[in-house]
Order: structure tokens, then C-alpha cells, then sequence
């Protein structure tokens, strides 16, 4: 994210969507021009969301911040109403385009193959009309994406890489068109239409990905509850939106309901679910006084809550915030080959120009002239070069699904080639993130019963585990009376005419009694209390995926929010350097600290407190088993309880990255091959968009070779 920036005031902040940002060059343009602007301090572009931030004066109006964007040569629109669902219909647009122009290529090739045969005369002109037909309504409908995008920037004074597109498939038309009026012997109808095919198909790829990285935050915000119930000054209660809710209201959360706002409890005992937040396996308790933040799950009992911050102050909200500063570093990267892209345009333009030009001089006429410089904007057309990464990428992908290994983010493997450390989560990532009962079926035939009835009948995590444990041993629970659940203590009940309890040793035995973590206590009548232990147990390969990726880099740490108790044994077991108890605005920090002294990062996590680090690695994967945020943000998911994925996606990357490179020499080739050809008039347009296409199917055989790189 480039920032331009001159002075740090009080300011308002807007937000507008911007769906014209195709490019570096817009980037650059937006701000570099509106920054200057009276009133405006800074101007920020978000390249994967498309939306511009500002900072700017009371006195400058949304209208006017549009307004000047339009100046510039972009339509915006205010972010509420309109980014979100014109980013996916501009998606969908690309889909339709796509499948309009495939469908027309397939079939004026159809009947250009009579053409190629032999047919003559009448025959040939009927083929090069029914060819016009099917060609000039798809080069309008499937073309107006390039079309639009280049005559906005040559009206306000610029070019772009759609300038060219749309100049050889406009030219290739035309002339294809007198072509056929004029009776003449050669049409290119085929080849425009296969070149808009082409360069459709990788627009919308890099639109759907532009999706899927929009959608994490998007994620992210649906953790929260959409609202709550408070208590209004009466007495009464009513239900108002998140947004809505003010700092200083009341808010009544219900047990299995999620919070809607920050706030302090004022009143109730429960447990909250802070796993997303924390990533700590062991639900925390609270009591009056306690903080909880939007998004945490109530687990046991009704809480009042005196609420501290709500809508955009959330806890859950500023991580969200984090989420989407934190991406930008992705896109600086894609914005690479933007930048060399922008030397594209004139440099096609000069080499037509200078084509048309030179046989002019020779006397060629301006007929002849044109063709040649045509089959030079299509021979120059960047589909090989287009395709050597995505292509690439596709089959690699399609390996790696194999294995149980998606890849979101074709740029994902150029990256993952390039990791130099990794930093881990713990809670979920390195262990299953499911508690397990060690001591569950140490109890004795008259224990497990009762045990089993009271476990049943508990929310809690730690409870539902021993009775998953219990049932899978074949036992039966007993018949329970009086059975309830105290709010953040445990479960009591009569069995057999004898109580029972299962929850807190503390509240078992005698206050002093210590609470550890991942143990629970069982009391049956007057016998002593009897503590049953639970573990978060290690994926079943950890120590061996460990030890594979220790040989592609020695810099491998866990960065966990859980307790540094729950830390150390597993940081111990693999033999890794550890911090504990971090919270997402610390391990976000961490990794930035590692990019700033040039480090490629894989983070590997996967629950919401993850969200940001996710976003800030040079690279990151999570399980399956994640939460919606963690699979969101990260590049690459993977199913099962097996951490082998991880070196072998790694492994995977760096074949991929050697056939990207084979593929840049190959489509470098054809074009010094292709050009000079094409200039000394020997391809005519036809040729050229066969030559195109012949660079395109060279470069993904190529990619094929990538089919098990997986294994």
C-alpha cells in the first residue's frame, strides 16, 4: 500500500470504490494526483479490495472526492453501497465474456477450416460472412471490458496495457470486415476473436482471486453477532443491529449466543469461547468485572455486559482492519509484472507504428501497411507470457488438490518457492486442536456411567470430549436426577440415590484446590475426587513434517496466543523456539519485523487471532479444520490430520517456480522469433493469431510436466 502523506491532523476518513483500478499505473495516478488536492491529506489504494481510502478535511464532501476521481479518469462510488456486489458482478461480467467469446472462436475455427481447405469464390465469401455474423456481436459484448478500460485512459491523456488489446482486435475487425465486403481473399475474424478468448480468460482469473481476498474480511466481520439485546432505561428490552449498540449500553448475551460488542460483564457467571481471538483451547471463565470482545461464544450461562465498544471498535473489527493493511504486502508482489507491463504498450505500439511506417516508405500501399502492422499487434500479444505463470500454477494446483492440498491464490506457489522461515501456530496448526481424555478410562465400571451421564449434559468442550471418549469405549450412561449445570463451575446430579459432580477440582474438593489447565474433576458420593486429565495431542506426523522442513530452512518458531504451560511441552517435543500468549496485534507485528529485515514468511495457523499473520506472510497455510477467517486469509488450505502437506506444497512450489522460468523462455523466444517475422510482412494476421496461440499451447504442454509434483 503506498501512502502520500503531508501532515498528521484530526481528519475524516473516506472510503470509495474504485473498479477501474486495473494496474500500477492507475495506483501511481490516484495518488500521486489527489493527494495534492486542497483539503486532502493522504490517499491510499487498496489494489486488491479496489477501494481508495483518504484522509481529508470536513470541508472536502464524498461528492467532491468522486468528483475528482472522475477528473482523473475513475468511476467511484461510496463503499457501503456499492463495492462488495460490483466486485462479484464485475467477476460474473468477466465469466459470461469469457464463455461468449470461447463459444464464437470454437466456431468461426469451425469455418475457417473450409476456408484453409480450398473453398473459393461464392463458398469462401458465405463462410467469411457467416464468420462476421458470429464475430462482430462477440467482439462488441466480450471486448467491451478492454474497450472501456482504453478509452478512459486515452480520455484522460494515458495509456494502459488495454490500449494495444483493443487497437489489434479492433483493426483485425475491421480490415476482416472490408475484407469480406470487398470479396478479398483473407479475413481474421478467427484470430481477433481467439485473442479476446485468450485475454478473457486470464482477466477473470485474476478477478476471481481478487475475490477470494476480499472475502476474508468479509469473513472476518460475520464472526461477529449481527446484534443483540439490550436493556433499555425502563426497564423493557429491545434488539438493535451491531451497529447500532452504543458504548455505555447494557447488553444481554444468552448462553450459546455470541457476543455483539466489546464490553465489561456486569453481571452473571459463564465461560467464554476465546478460541478465535486466542486460540486457547480452554474456555476462559468470567464474573463481574471480567472483559469480553464481539465474536466470543457464551457458553454457560445468561451474562450482562456494560458494553465498552461497538460496529467498526470492536476488537474483532480492528483485527479485521489489521487483515486488510496486512494483504496489501501480497499485492505490492503481483503488482510486479504490472510495472514491466507498462513498458508494454508503447513499445507494441512503436514496433506497429514503425511496421506500418517502413512499407509504407517501400510502397507496399496502405492496405498492405496495415496488415503487416496488425499481425504485429496480434504476434505481440502477451498470451504467452500471460500464461507462462498461471499455466503453471493451474496444473501444479490440480496436483496439489490430489493431495489434499488447495490452493486459493495461483501466486501463492511463486511464493511459497521463496520461504526462507516459517512461524507455527499452535492450538489446531501443530496440534489436532481437539481435546482428548488420558485418564477417561481409568475409571472404575460404577464411575464411568455417572460420568457419562453428567459430561452429556454440559456444553463444554472439555465435557463433550470425555463423553465422545466414553461412548466410543461402549459405555452406557446411568439414569440421573436432579441433573444442572452450575454457570463456570461444572455438572451435579443425584445417581443411584448418590451425587455426582463433574466440572472445576476447586469446586469438587475445596477452594484452595487448583484449577490446571486440561484437567477436570469427578466426584461420586463421599469417594475421593478423582482428576481426569485431557491433552490437545500433536498431529500424528508433526515430528516428521518438522524435521522435513527443517531441510528447506532452519528458521522454524511457534507463535501462539495460548498459555505459555500449554506452549512449552509441544515447543519441547519438536524441538522449537516458542512464544506464548500473543495476541493477534503481536504476532502480526512479528512477522512484520521478520518482512522488514527481508525475510519470506510462511505462517502457518488457523484460528482468527491467526487472521492478520495469515495476511502479512509472504505466504501462509491453513488446515481444513480452521475457522471461516483462518482458510479465508490464508493461500493454501489442507484437509486431514497429517502436517505432511506443508513441506510437500513447499516442494511442489519449487518445481513449479523452475517450469514458470522454462515457460518466460520459451514465450520470450516466440516473440523474438515471432516479431521480426511478422515485420518483414511474412505472417499475415491469421498466421500471427495461430503463431499466438501455438506460443500458448507450447507454454502450457510445458506446465503440464507439473501433473505429480505433488507425490
Amino acid at each position: 500500500m503506498n501512502v502520500i502523506s503531508r501532515i498528521a491532523l484530526p481528519l475524516e476518513h473516506s472510503e470509495l470504490s474504485v473498479p477501474g483500478i486495473r494496474c500500477a499505473s492507475c495506483i501511481a495516478r490516484i495518488e500521486r494526483e489527489l493527494a495534492p488536492l486542497p483539503g486532502i491529506h493522504a490517499a491510499r489504494v487498496n489494489f486488491t479490495s479496489k477501494r481508495v481510502l483518504v484522509d481529508h478535511e470536513s470541508s472536502v464532501t464524498p461528492e467532491a472526492l468522486r468528483s475528482a476521481l472522475a477528473r482523473i479518469g475513475f468511476d467511484a462510488e461510496a463503499i457501503a453501497a456499492h463495492a462488495p456486489t460490483e466486485a462479484r458482478r464485475e467477476t460474473q461480467r468477466l465469466l459470461r465474456a469469457v464463455a461468449v467469446a470461447g463459444f464464437a472462436a470454437m466456431n468461426i475455427m469451425l469455418l475457417s477450416v473450409s476456408i484453409w481447405s480450398g473453398a473459393t469464390g461464392a463458398t469462401r465469401a458465405m463462410f467469411h460472412w457467416l464468420s462476421a455474423l458470429i464475430a462482430m456481436p462477440t467482439v462488441v459484448y466480450a471486448g467491451q471490458t478492454f474497450f472501456l478500460s482504453a478509452w478512459r485512459a486515452m480520455r484522460h491523456g494515458r495509456t494502459n496495457m488495454d490500449v494495444p488489446i483493443s487497437i489489434g482486435v479492433t483493426l483485425a475487425t475491421a480490415l476482416s470486415l472490408f475484407e469480406t465486403i470487398t470479396n478479398g481473399p483473407h479475413a481474421y475474424f478467427d484470430g481477433a476473436v481467439m485473442l479476446l478468448f485468450f485475454l478473457l480468460i486470464g482477466r477473470f482469473l485474476d478477478s476471481a482471486m481478487r475475490d477470494r481476498a476480499r472475502s476474508g474480511v468479509e469473513a472476518l466481520l460475520r464472526q461477529t453477532a449481527p446484534g443483540g439485546t439490550i436493556l433499555l432505561p425502563g426497564g423493557g428490552t429491545a434488539w438493535r443491529k451491531a451497529g447500532e449498540i452504543e458504548p455505555g449500553t447494557r447488553l444481554i448475551v444468552a448462553a450459546g449466543e455470541r457476543l455483539a460488542a466489546d464490553g465489561l460483564v456486569e453481571d452473571g457467571t459463564s465461560s467464554l469461547d476465546l478460541s478465535l481471538i486466542t486460540g486457547e483451547s480452554r474456555p476462559e471463565p468470567v464474573s463481574v468485572g471480567s472483559r469480553a470482545v464481539a465474536g466470543t461464544l457464551n457458553l454457560d450461562a445468561p451474562l450482562t455486559l456494560c458494553v465498552t465498544a461497538a460496529g467498526e471498535n470492536t476488537t474483532i473489527a480492528e483485527i479485521a482492519r489489521m487483515m486488510e493493511a496486512a494483504g496489501q504486502s501480497r499485492s505490492r508482489y503481483v503488482r510486479i509484472a504490472d510495472r514491466a507491463a507498462r513498458f508494454y504498450a508503447p513499445a507494441v505500439h512503436t514496433l506497429a507504428a514503425l511496421s506500418f511506417a517502413g512499407w509504407m516508405i517501400a510502397g507496399a500501399g496502405w492496405h498492405q501497411s496495415l496488415l503487416i502492422a496488425v499481425a504485429v499487434l496480434i504476434i505481440t500479444c502477451p498470451c504467452a507470457l500471460g500464461l507462462a505463470v498461471p499455466a503453471a500454477q493451474v496444473v501444479a494446483a490440480g496436483s496439489l488438490m490430489r493431495r489434499g492440498i488447495l490452493v486459493k491464490d495461483g501466486s501463492a506457489l511463486e511464493r511459497l518457492a521463496e520461504v526462507d522461515c516459517m512461524r507455527f501456530d499452535k492450538t489446531g496448526t501443530l496440534t489436532l486442536g481437539r481435546p482428548q481424555p488420558i485418564d477417561a478410562l481409568l475409571l472404575d465400571p460404577n464411575e464411568a456411567p455417572a460420568a457419562l451421564a453428567l459430561a452429556r449434559a454440559s456444553k463444554h468442550p472439555i465435557a463433550r470430549a470425555l463423553a465422545q471418549a466414553l461412548e466410543t469405549a461402549g459405555v452406557r450412561a446411568a439414569p440421573t436426577q436432579d441433573l444442572r449445570e452450575i454457570p463456570g463451575m461444572g455438572v451435579c446430579g443425584t445417581i443411584g440415590g448418590v451425587p455426582a459432580r463433574l466440572g472445576r477440582p476447586s469446586w469438587l474438593d475445596n477452594p484452595a484446590t487448583p484449577d490446571p489447565a486440561m484437567v477436570t474433576g469427578f466426584r461420586l458420593g463421599d469417594a475421593p475426587m478423582r482428576l481426569l486429565r485431557f491433552d490437545d495431542p500433536l498431529r500424528p506426523d508433526a515430528a516428521c513434517a518438522i524435521g522435513q522442513l527443517r531441510q528447506i530452512s532452519s528458521d522454524l518458531a511457534i507463535l501462539s496466543g495460548d498459555r505459555d504451560e500449554a506452549v512449552a511441552p509441544v515447543a519441547c517435543r519438536l524441538a522449537l523456539p516458542a512464544a506464548a500468549a500473543l495476541t493477534p496485534g503481536e504476532k502480526l507485528t512479528e512477522i512484520e519485523a521478520l518482512r522488514a529485515a527481508g525475510r519470506h514468511v510462511l505462517m502457518v495457523g488457523d484460528g482468527l487471532n491467526d487472521g492478520p499473520a495469515l495476511a502479512a506472510g509472504h505466504v501462509s497455510i491453513a488446515p481444513a479444520s480452521a475457522s471461516d477467517v483462518g482458510q479465508t486469509a490464508a493461500d493454501l488450505v489442507f484437509v486431514g490430520d497429517s502436517l505432511m502437506p506443508v513441506p510437500i506444497a513447499i516442494r511442489a512450489a519449487r518445481r513449479t517456480l523452475a517450469i514458470v522460468r522454462q515457460n518466460f523462455a520459451l514465450a520470450i523466444g516466440y516473440n523474438l522469433l515471432a516479431v521480426p517475422l511478422a515485420m518483414f510482412g511474412l505472417v499475415t494476421p491469421l498466421l500471427a493469431a495461430v503463431a499466438m496461440s501455438t506460443s500458448s499451447l507450447l507454454v502450457v504442454g510445458n506446465a503440464l510436466r507439473l501433473r505429480n509434483c505433488a507425490r
